[in-house]
């Protein structure tokens, strides 16, 4: 891993990406009161077919050192990724803002649908693994989402910036 330390100007230590992961590993409740400036929202960013950005909320999680969200494949992001599966995860913390740049794959192993589908429905979200094993449905989810069933991604980090929001602050890029 490639460490840049971007606010060198203000005589600012580097972050350190295990404590990035540490606190992403304990979760970012999407419950208001609960992160960010009052919530967590995590926004997906995708590329569209005239290369502009598309820019939506997705529910996340972070699971295995990856970002995880569920969308239905004929979504706009859904049909944007199939086509270029390049795409940005930013979320802010109360800790630091952070913004992941990688690539999203539909994931289909059935062991990892049940127990990302079970994680879901522990925060709340009473999704379920459909009747292939491979998608989620539930009686509802963001409108954004289209129609059940939904598939789920894994975005593989190419790098990551992140800008503490606590002192003593600071900005740091990694390319993994």
């Amino acid at each position: 891993m490639d460490t840049k330390n971007l606010a060198n100007l203000y005589e600012l230590p580097a972050l350190d990406w295990s404590s990035v992961t540490e606190r992403l590993d304990a979760g970012c409740d999407q419950a208001p009161g609960s992160g960010g400036p009052d919530r967590h929202t995590t926004w997906l960013t995708t590329i569209n077919t005239d290369g502009s950005p598309h820019v939506t909320a997705v529910g996340s999680l972070w699971i295995d050192g990856c970002f995880w969200f569920e969308t239905g494949q004929t979504t706009r992001k859904g049909r944007n990724l199939a086509r270029d599966p390049r795409c940005t995860v930013a979320i802010a913390t109360l800790e630091f803002d952070l913004v992941v740049a990688g690539t999203a794959e539909v994931v289909t192993d059935r062991d990892t649908i049940a127990r990302l589908a079970a994680v879901w429905a522990e925060g709340g979200w009473p999704c379920e693994v459909d009747k292939t094993g491979t998608a989620l449905t539930a009686p509802f989810s963001a409108p954004s989402a289209g129609t059940p069933p939904w598939s789920v991604y894994r975005v593989t980090s190419q790098s990551a910036y992140a800008v503490a929001t606590v002192e003593p602050g600071g900005a740091t890029r990694w390319i993994f």
